[in-house]
């Protein structure tokens, strides 16, 4: 994918969700019970958290729990005007999501919940995670979150239907990259993370690979199984070797 398409739809996203803000607000007004784990098990009192593509800052109400000293940032001013009005005790910051306005070895932890599948590009996906492993103290973690989009007959439909507009030349997109319609949102971008295209991301920019796994939102709905959905998780970690990178 060329840089500019690229740096277009990165603008594109952040306006979409600016103008689906507050509808956003009622659908993400709670964290996901069945990611609590991610906060329960990694999250350590005292400890120096960024929250990064923090949406309308409902995670806070997790780490919140954990006195943690927690910063949330997100590209879309109008989700942090909200999650300013509601956690008016949290520290939230507009920050450019692969240009992080951070010091180098400043974080014991980022998490990024459900916001990797929306950055293009191998690029620019490369990038942020260079960012990441820059603003984490050594030792630190990663713990990363993506939508396994090949999870359902649906949205697979849509993978393979803009991947042969990639082979036949009709697509700007890189192969994995989709436009679909979601939370009234138009033509909103996805890249379809397999769990082997994110691991090996990952390894390449030499964190350290502690875990990984998948989890179900929705999968309490006992009568509604097909509704839930898959997500992948990574829990990696930057090394000493790394330090001031």
């Amino acid at each position: 994918m060329k840089k500019d398409y690229a740096e277009y739809l990165l603008r594109e996203t952040k306006e979409k969700y600016n103008l689906i803000a507050e509808e956003f607000a009622r659908y993400r007004e709670k964290p996901w019970p069945e990611a609590k784990f991610l906060v329960d098990e990694y999250a350590i009192p005292g400890e120096r958290i960024l929250d990064l593509g923090c949406g309308v800052g409902q995670w806070y109400e997790f780490f919140n729990k954990k006195e943690v000293d927690y910063t949330g940032a997100d590209f879309s001013e109008k989700l942090i005007e909200i999650a300013k009005i509601k956690y008016s005790k949290a520290k939230f910051k507009v920050t450019n999501v692969i240009n992080l306005p951070f010091p180098d070895n400043y974080f014991d932890k980022v998490y990024a919940i459900a916001l990797f599948h929306h950055i293009p590009s191998k690029e620019f996906q490369t990038q942020l995670l260079k960012e990441i492993k820059r603003v984490l103290k050594p030792d630190g973690l990663l713990i990363l979150t993506v939508w396994n989009l090949w999870q359902k007959w649906r949205t697979r439909k849509i993978i393979f239907k803009f991947g042969l507009l990639k082979i036949l030349g009709k697509s700007k997109l890189d192969f994995g990259d989709i436009l679909m319609d979601w939370q009234g949102m138009k033509n909103c971008y996805f890249h379809c993370f397999t769990k082997k295209k994110l691991l090996k991301l990952i390894r390449e920019i030499n964190f350290n690979l502690i875990k990984d796994g998948e989890f179900l939102v929705g999968a309490e709905r006992k009568f509604t199984p097909r509704l839930s959905n898959s997500n992948f998780y990574i829990i990696a970690q930057k090394t000493i070797a790394d330090k001031g990178r």
